[in-house]
């Protein structure tokens, strides 16, 4: 039986080519490592798949985290503790980071996606993440700070 041979290759197609989990492809692509999509949108030519290491790209992904523990670690890149008025960072504020291209999707809920630690890492030393978090996140998906009631807030 002939072996059907791909000429493009979307992401499912490019990881099982090449025999690494999806989430490796991602961050491959995402990263860098790989070219990006030249065959159209999400399209890898097979030029470019088969030019890609397996070990290389196997190697680049360490993790991926959840969207909760990205959100732990950038609130806590905000200070301890949080400014007045800063609230938590959640699970679904790093779905909005993905969405604005800050953060690469790895794999997931969408709302709640898998990402790198290293990416997180590197967000989190950002001096303007503060600013970052208020322009790309609705204030409906940040929490309130443990303990924030109105006494404290009227106290001075």
């Amino acid at each position: 039986m002939a072996r059907l041979v791909l000429e493009q290759y979307d992401e499912n197609q490019a990881a099982g080519r090449l025999r690494v989990p999806l989430a490796a492809w991602r961050w491959a692509s995402g990263s860098g490592l790989v070219p990006p999509a030249d065959a159209g949108r999400g399209l890898w030519s097979r030029a470019v798949v088969e030019a890609a290491d397996p070990e290389a790209v196997r190697a680049a992904l360490r993790g991926p985290i959840g969207a909760g523990v990205a959100a732990d670690r950038l609130t806590q890149a905000l200070g301890e503790p949080l400014p007045i008025l800063r609230p938590k960072v959640t699970a679904s504020a790093v779905g909005h980071l993905v969405r604005a291209g800050l953060l690469v999707y790895l794999g997931g809920d969408t709302r709640f996606p898998d990402v790198h630690p290293d990416q997180v890492a590197a967000l989190a030393r950002r001096r303007d993440l503060p600013a970052l978090l208020d322009r790309l996140v609705p204030p409906a998906q940040t929490r309130p700070r443990a303990g924030s009631g109105s006494a404290e807030r009227t106290s001075t």
